[in-house]
């Protein structure tokens, strides 16, 4: 006799209940010449109220002038959940776009910005904001980069 003979109702399969490993966000820490840069928004108040001394509310990002100061973002990150990378080559970060289109979404997305008399370029968080900004119409960057000053 099968088991679907004995009792219907207890043929179907049953979840299995088993520990998922959370997925951790990632952050992309930039070094502009002499300091470091990045750009999040927190959910968490205590990793907001731990690095707040560096946050630089002009440019909406935070900044790390030492080494020091780096290396203390990076374990407040870890602590907080957060998986870093640390970006000293900008190729593929780095859009642009002509100076008189609608710039606001990629802004939103930026790490930092410069103006030329023809173009916005934008230095971007990460590569899915690379991705939505050239859906908006931004371009690659393909200039020189030693030339770029991101402040």
């Amino acid at each position: 006799m099968s088991r679907e003979e004995i009792d219907p109702g207890q043929s179907r399969l049953q979840a299995v209940a088993f520990d998922v490993i959370p997925r951790r966000r990632h952050i992309h820490l930039f070094r502009l010449g002499k300091h470091w840069a990045f750009k999040h928004f927190f959910d968490d108040r205590e990793a907001f109220r731990d690095l707040a001394d560096f946050y630089n509310e002009d440019k909406y990002r935070f900044e790390f002038k030492t080494f020091g100061e780096r290396n203390k973002a990076l374990k407040v990150l870890e602590r907080a959940g957060f998986d870093y990378e640390l970006v000293e080559d900008l190729h593929g970060y780095v859009v642009k776009m002509d100076r008189f289109s609608k710039y606001a979404p990629v802004l939103k997305n930026s790490v930092a910005y410069m103006e030329t008399p023809k173009a916005r370029i934008f230095l971007l968080k990460d590569r899915s904001a690379v991705e939505e900004a050239q859906r908006m119409g931004a371009e690659l960057y393909a200039g020189d980069y030693g030339s770029l000053v991101f402040r």
